[in-house]
């Protein structure tokens, strides 16, 4: 901030002891000097409050809650339980689901020991029979063959114990290939199929397993019960929430920016939210969302500033203002607001100059941001120009006027 032109100022103080003739014509005001001073340029837009976090917590299967753990208002730290629900129908369904799985085990282990299944044993005993009805062919014919070649017997009882020796023979090699076939192919299929049963009981336990967890409601992250809609004894079910869990550690200012103030946001910039219910409240933050898609209704871009608020003094839900610096001036023109008269909804307006012989010129402005009382000068004005900032409305032009106070 440069000096003030406090000599310009005392000097048009003295002068005021005129003759009382031109006391009656000349206005009283008060001045102060434009000033250089560091501007932040900045973007103002209405926002709400909205948690950084935030969940509606249901149950993943329908039951009965059984107890409440936590009530509305609650802190709470994250994988907390929140509420149980009844489970003893899942305690004996995951009972009979694991004797179920070492039923399938059991099984797999005796097929895997290479113990035959009834089948494989009856095709065995079918091979001894073949092998024994073969074997008595066998010397039948043999027999036969002797008494045919010492005459004995004619030739069709020979003829006849062949004919039982080949089926025998034919018998026995039928029930030999089965016993091979039901011994080696059989068996891997039964392992097979054993393993199947073993798998699906493991998904079955698993999956009770898993509704049993479902059966404790847990908070997804830390932060404060702001809904409870159930009680003990209601029923539990998926579509039916719970509780509502915010956590407003963080507040995000949800700020929405017309599309022609944008182009100057960037991610990281500071910023800054106001609540309009309760001015005193108010927090600096950083921009951490700028939304690349324009409301078509209200041509405006949604932007987030992020918060720090451990305190929780940002309540979810508050409407304010937020305000984003978009640049930094450090040598800016700066008055106060009430020296310039603006023209109704622009930036451009006039302020009144006093000169060195106490006479007030009107001088045409324009105007940039505007901050804490004082408003930026872009053009019209000089650092040290001495301005009106009381007495100076309905004044015209070049009228002499008298300096009874001054402002810094």
């Amino acid at each position: 901030m440069k000096y003030f032109p406090v000599l310009a100022i005392a000097l048009l103080l003295g002068g005021c002891n005129q003759d009382k003739d031109m006391q009656k014509t000349v206005v009283s005001v008060k001045v102060t000097p434009a000033r250089l001073a560091e501007v932040r340029t900045t973007v103002t837009a209405p926002a709400t409050i909205f948690p950084r976090e935030q969940a509606k917590l249901s149950s993943r299967i329908t039951a009965h809650i059984s107890e409440l753990r936590v009530r509305k208002g609650d802190r709470v730290a994250k994988g907390q339980v929140l509420a149980v629900l009844e489970n003893r129908d899942l305690l004996a369904q995951r009972d009979e689901a694991r004797a179920a799985l070492s039923d399938a085990q059991a099984s797999l282990q005796k097929i895997s020991a290479g113990t035959l299944p009834a089948d494989v044993e009856k095709a065995r005993g079918e091979v001894i029979s073949a092998e024994a009805a073969l074997n008595q062919a066998r010397q039948n014919y043999a027999g036969r063959s002797e008494l045919y070649k010492q005459g004995a017997i004619p030739g069709r009882e020979l003829l006849a114990s062949q004919t039982d020796f080949t089926q025998a023979k034919a018998s026995y090699d039928v029930a030999k290939r089965a016993l091979d076939l039901l011994e080696h192919q059989s068996r891997e299929q039964d392992i097979r199929i054993g393993e199947s049963r073993v798998d699906q009981a493991k998904a079955r336990l698993a999956m009770i397993e898993t509704q049993l967890l479902f059966a404790e409601i847990h908070s997804p992250f830390a932060g404060t019960v702001t809904e409870q809609f159930m009680y003990p004894g209601d029923l539990a079910k998926p579509e039916a929430p719970l509780f509502t869990v915010m956590d407003l550690a963080v507040a995000v200012a949800r700020a929405q920016v017309p599309e022609s103030q944008t182009r100057s946001a960037k991610i990281g910039q500071p910023c800054s939210f106001a609540s309009v219910d309760a001015p005193g409240i108010g927090r600096d933050g950083r921009i951490t969302v700028i939304n690349q898609a324009i409301d078509p209704a209200t041509r405006t871009v949604e932007m987030w500033c992020e918060i720090p608020n451990a305190a929780r003094k940002l309540p979810a839900g508050a409407f304010g203002n937020v305000t984003i610096i978009t640049g930094i001036v450090p040598d800016a023109l700066v008055v106060p607001i009430a020296a310039i008269q603006f023209a109704e909804g622009t930036h451009s307006g006039f302020t009144y100059v006093v000169d060195s012989k106490r006479v007030a010129h009107r001088v045409e402005v324009e105007t940039g941001e505007r901050f804490q009382g004082n408003v930026q000068v872009t053009k019209g004005l000089n650092a040290g120009d001495l301005v009106i900032v009381e007495g100076g409305y309905g004044l015209p032009d070049s009228a002499p006027v008298r300096v009874v106070g001054a402002t810094q």
